[in-house]
């Protein structure tokens, strides 16, 4: 789960960089261009991608690697189809018919970049933007006509010192564009948010976009079977009960409306922006000390959840001042789940979870979701499959205690 993204414990990211990509589809189109080939086909693709994964195989696993070589596949799968290759076609028509047949094919292939990449950018980033396609309707042509040829301009002149109306007609083009922008996010239901899905589900829709797109036979629609099944098994995900970051100082916590309550009132920009793409929630983010359900002092906030018909009692620190022993003993007696960023002593015992310092050393970030088969999702647990990643402890699901006294099953319904 993409929680992990929270705060990695070990972040280890050796990616290819885009221009490197770049340069390795330029010379791939190049070449074939230079045989007498037709060079965009899924074969470059093909070529290309298996080059990267030679170099830097890590980059299978990463966002940037897979948003770039699905938008590809996408485009060129669909302008090798033999109707939508008839469509496209030039052909002798009057000019508005022909800016029509443009305008059809931009959108069309806007359309279908967005669905590829969406199952892509809601398992990593949880969320996607919908009228994308729409908008390049106005920004590709705009980018390709007008800015870009401004600041070409703007840099010859420059040699004369002369660059300064192309450089202001150059950030006129580019306001416009971001107003384009900001109005798309900004438009009522631009955004689909996700908060979480399995990585099986993931994987299925993923082969079957891939099964979908490489096939040109009837047998192709056997794809949308794994692709609907992870569609749907993904939707049916319930979002996270609490959010925890590495460091054990922010907590982000499902309320009933659906929404999510932070722990510090003086979190930042970044981490509430993080904690909500990560819960997959776009409404603001309360205070849990504002839960009517939650009683909070300067050190410390306990909060009452009702999840699978059960009362879990969450208790967590969120201050530097030390709290008496007796008091913390006989509050984490009380508690089911205890958070913090501090090392607690042993005679902090709860019912079932105790994420203090140790052990979110060895865990990163976590998902917990409640119910009647409570379970902890981190990001060790994840990030410790890939091969090139340092080996580290992982924290099981809620059935198994990734440390003695510090993950407990309980069978009993908490007071």
């Amino acid at each position: 789960m993409s929680v992990a993204e929270v705060m990695r414990p070990h972040p280890i990211t050796v990616r290819p960089h885009h221009t490197v990509r770049s340069c390795v589809a330029s010379l791939l189109v190049l070449g074939g261009i230079a045989l007498g080939r037709e060079a965009l086909t899924l074969r470059m693709v093909a070529v290309g991608a298996l080059i990267v994964l030679l170099l830097w195989p890590e980059s299978l696993a990463g966002a940037s690697f897979q948003l770039s070589f699905a938008a590809i596949v996408a485009i060129v799968a669909l302008h090798e189809n033999p109707r939508t290759r008839a469509w496209f076609a030039r052909r002798d028509e009057s000019w508005p018919a022909r800016i029509g047949r443009a305008l059809f094919a931009l959108i069309l292939t806007g359309i279908a970049v967005e669905v590829a990449l969406a199952p892509i950018a809601l398992f990593h980033f949880h969320r996607q933007g919908l009228y994308g396609a729409f908008a390049n309707v106005v920004a590709i042509p705009l980018t390709t006509f007008i800015i870009m040829p401004l600041e070409a301009l703007a840099l010859l002149f420059d040699i004369a010192s002369w660059g300064g109306p192309f450089w202001s007609l150059a950030g006129m083009a580019l306001r416009l564009l971001l107003a384009l922008a900001h109005a798309t996010a900004s438009a009522p239901g631009a955004l689909a948010t996700l908060p979480s899905m399995p990585t099986s589900a993931f994987a299925l829709m993923v082969t079957g976009g891939v099964w979908m797109l490489l096939w040109r036979t009837h047998w192709r629609r056997l794809g949308a079977i794994p692709l609907l099944i992870g569609a749907m098994w993904a939707l049916a995900t319930p979002a996270p009960d609490l959010i925890l970051t590495g460091d054990g100082r922010h907590l982000a916590l499902r309320t009933p409306d659906g929404s999510y309550a932070i722990l510090r009132a003086r979190a930042g920009d970044y981490v509430r922006d993080l904690l909500s793409e990560t819960a997959g929630s776009d409404t603001e983010l309360t205070l849990i000390e504002d839960l009517a359900d939650a009683r909070c002092n300067r050190d410390i906030c306990v909060a009452d959840l009702n999840r699978g018909g059960r009362r879990w009692r969450v208790l967590a620190t969120r201050s530097s001042l030390l709290v008496p022993v007796g008091n913390l003993a006989r509050a984490c007696a009380d508690a089911d789940i205890v958070i913090s960023d501090r090392r607690l002593p042993r005679t902090c015992a709860p019912r079932w979870l105790k994420a203090d310092r140790p052990l979110l050393a060895r865990t990163g970030g976590m998902a917990i979701l409640l119910g009647p088969r409570p379970r902890v999702d981190t990001v060790a647990e994840r990030v410790g499959r890939h091969p090139w990643v340092p080996d580290q402890r992982r924290s099981s699901r809620a059935e198994e205690s990734p440390d003695p006294g510090q993950l407990r099953g309980s069978k009993s319904t908490p007071s």
